[in-house]
């Protein structure tokens, strides 16, 4: 690589490491809402897609199934329900610091600053993929019990306990990630000296 491509200032950064390593609490913890809202709705998305492609297909055979199976729809909607009530708490918990001008004083929280945003991050994360797993396991769940109820309608209460256990997952991930999150509170104010 010749000279004049290389970033020879202060501002060029070495790698991923570096990047990571330099970035806001703020951004971990905005991205951690993010991830845990939007990967919920992914999973409640695949789910539905799951739940959704089986019963159209099944209700052909037997339509009386449509309304019955709806509830599978309705369990994989919850895991996007989950991620939005992690993100509302998640969100709140993210506090501007209550000083003047532009930097943070010598004497700031830091080690309560970098906790906050990394644990937010992890709380956020560990609901999104929770999640993720929860909807694909209640769309397995839903379109096996509407292909099995339209075969042997005395199927369809077994499978929906399974899908119960299934949708579990979810309020798990929920639990996880507010006891994750329960300490993470970002410092308004400096030290006292």
């Amino acid at each position: 690589m010749s000279d004049s491509l290389m970033c020879s200032t202060e501002f060029c950064n070495a790698g991923w490491s570096e990047v990571l390593t330099h970035m806001s609490p703020y951004g971990y913890a905005n991205f951690g809402i993010a991830f845990g809202l939007g990967l919920s709705v992914v999973g409640a998305a695949w789910g539905i897609w799951l739940t959704g492609s089986s019963l159209v297909g099944a209700a052909i055979k037997a339509p009386r199934i449509r309304s019955k199976n709806l509830i599978s729809v309705i369990f994989c909607e919850a895991t996007a329900i989950y991620g939005v009530i992690m993100a509302i708490i998640l969100a709140n918990k993210v506090k501007k610091p209550d000083l003047q001008g532009d930097g943070l004083p010598e004497n700031w929280d830091w080690h309560g600053y970098y906790y906050a945003g990394y644990g937010m991050f992890s709380a956020g994360l560990s609901v999104g993929l929770t999640n993720i797993a929860s909807g694909v396991s209640v769309g397995i769940a839903g379109s096996s019990c509407a292909i099995g109820d339209a075969q042997d309608p005395s199927l369809f209460v077994k499978v929906l306990i399974v899908e119960i256990f299934a949708s579990a997952l979810g309020i798990f991930g929920i639990i996880v990630g507010i006891i994750q999150s329960n300490a993470c509170n970002f410092p308004i104010q400096a030290l006292e000296n």
